[in-house]
């Protein structure tokens, strides 16, 4: 198992880790297999959907604080009941495909860290299946 340290700074953040994941599969040689990436907080989550354009993320943001606003009739006491939430929402893993030394994902794809209860320090657990 690998890990990548995560650090957010706002609240809510989409943070992009696709190139730290893409250099550990580069550091395992990993030629074809599964990379399964996991998040282990409960405040936190793990996407894949666009990432050229930077307004996706804040589309994706803006859209889960109108869902689950921070504020609500929530019965948890610490505060960041939006966050379990927003992050049960956003799933704690995904797999991707390696081919090829590559993680393979489409033209436009990346993986994101999801932040609901930010800023913190975060983990990012990777296993592998090699083929």
């Amino acid at each position: 198992m690998r890990e990548i340290k995560v650090i957010s700074k706002k609240r809510n953040e989409m943070i992009d880790i696709t190139s730290d994941v893409q250099e550990i599969v580069d550091e395992e040689d990993i030629n074809n297999g599964l990379a399964v990436i996991y998040v282990p907080h409960t405040t936190a989550g793990i996407t894949i959907n666009e990432g050229a354009d930077p307004s996706v993320q804040r589309d994706i943001i803006e859209t889960l604080k109108r869902m689950v606003p921070e504020s609500g009739d929530y019965h948890h006491m610490e505060g960041n009941s939006d966050a379990h939430i927003k992050a049960s929402l956003m799933g704690s893993s995904v797999t991707v495909i390696i081919e090829n030394r590559r993680l393979v994902l489409g033209t436009w794809q990346h993986i994101f860290f999801f932040e609901g209860d930010g800023p913190r320090n975060r983990k990012v657990y990777l296993s592998f299946v090699k083929n």
